[in-house]
């Protein structure tokens, strides 16, 4: 019995450790952070070939220097543990356990509507790759994703108009953000300067990219430095659900899909 109660507690821990850690990668990923999490295990591997060894002065070395190294550690990467800590207290767990359909459903929605109207938009939604380095082009905020919030940032005259909005889970956490543009010679000179920069996001990121052309309505999605042109409703709904199933398959524990 004794033995069965300490199996229990051993799956127990090495689940709960098992998430953190997934957690921790899910925050770190595309910044200076997910380095140093490699750096650290590249660390903490030496130490245990050097201690099987019996290369005693080494192991003395990494000892001594394990304090100095947390404290320089804290101080160095400061901000990122901050906005790490941030994130997590603003955000909870709904960036790991969102609803990704009703995100569809809400640019869906707000896609048709500034192309009846033919409005300008520039939506990326976050995949694998983070996309941090592109919010600070931007101004950063922190909004649950809603038709009426995306139409209102791109209504012509407001500020944040001419940039792009990016998605992370169900947040809006960028506005006004630049896009790199797209370097491929092949690409039509008339293209708008919208559809190159939703081109050159999509060949640097695995990002979703949704364009609303302000000259024709035209609604066209970028994804892996190509382009699906002339998208309706259900084109655009179909199209999102299926460029996202791949990573609802692969984090289906996380992930979950409602009705549409």
């Amino acid at each position: 019995m004794l033995n069965y109660v300490s199996l229990i507690k051993i799956l127990v821990e090495i689940g709960i450790l098992w998430f953190v850690f997934y957690v921790i990668l899910i925050f770190s990923r595309g910044t200076r952070g997910v380095h140093v999490l490699k750096g650290i295990i590249f660390i903490i591997l030496f130490f245990i070939v050097t201690q099987e060894l019996g290369l005693d002065t080494i192991n003395w070395i990494f000892t001594k220097l394990f304090a100095i190294s947390v404290i320089a550690f804290l101080i160095i990467f400061q901000p990122e543990l901050r906005r790490g800590l941030a994130s997590i207290g603003q955000r909870g767990w709904s960036g790991i356990f969102f609803k990704e359909s009703e995100i569809i459903k809400e640019v869906t929605k707000t896609t048709l509507s500034l192309s009846k109207k033919k409005i300008g938009a520039l939506i990326a939604i976050e995949r694998e790759s983070r996309l941090t380095h592109y919010i600070e082009s931007g101004i950063e905020i922190d909004a649950i994703v809603s038709a009426e919030i995306l139409i209102t940032v791109f209504m012509p005259n407001t500020p944040l108009h001419d940039g792009g909005i990016i998605i992370s889970g169900d947040r809006v956490i960028g506005a006004g953000c630049l896009f790199p543009l797209t370097q491929n010679p092949q690409v039509s000179r008339t293209m708008g300067t919208r559809h190159r920069a939703a081109l050159g996001l999509s060949e640097e990121t695995d990002a979703v990219v949704i364009v609303v052309s302000e000259e024709t309505g035209g609604i066209s999605i970028a994804t892996g430095g190509r382009f699906t042109h002339e998208l309706q409703k259900e084109g655009l709904e179909r199209t999102l659900n299926d460029l996202f199933s791949a990573d609802r398959k692969k984090k289906g524990l996380f992930f979950s899909r409602t009705n549409s």
